[in-house]
């Protein structure tokens, strides 16, 4: 591995260090208003991502998980009416999991609340700087998740 390499893993160990003990999650979703375990609000953001509504199983894949642990943190957002499943037009005996206005509204006020502080760390980065950042870590993110999974599958 190359130096570059071996200082970027502390660095990377130290970002996920600061999102956890500074408890990210929690403040974001207690300045929000919103009350959902971390799993439910994942699928979310998934969904809000996505800008389309999306089957069980890909959800699942964007989280990294089984497809019964998606299943059992829908059936509860459906319960507070933050999601619904929806006919798929290419498959008619297919579901699709789509946000509600009140999903949608949740997920941009836990959004908003995460963004401004990104936003403000940020502040100093110019655009392109952020632009780089945004670019470099999605196709490391994207690299690695792909490395990873072949990993296993051999």
């Amino acid at each position: 591995m190359t130096e570059p390499l071996l200082e970027l893993l502390p660095r990377l160990t130290q970002l996920s260090t600061t999102l956890s003990r500074g408890q990210l999650y929690e403040r974001a979703t207690a300045a929000a208003g919103v009350s959902l375990e971390r799993p439910a609000m994942t699928i979310l953001v998934v969904l809000a991502t996505a800008g389309e509504p999306l089957r069980i199983g890909r959800i699942a894949e964007q989280m990294q998980v089984a497809g019964p642990h998606v299943t059992r943190h829908v059936q509860g957002l459906e319960h507070r009416g933050l999601v619904e499943r929806v006919v798929d037009a290419g498959d008619q005996r297919a579901r699709l999991i789509a946000l509600t206005a009140a999903g949608r509204a949740v997920t941009d006020r836990y959004l908003g609340t995460v963004s401004g502080w990104f936003t403000d760390a940020l502040a100093g980065w110019t655009a392109r700087e952020r632009s780089e950042l945004t670019r470099l870590l999605g196709r490391m993110v994207d690299d690695l998740t792909e490395h990873l999974s072949a990993e296993l599958r051999d």
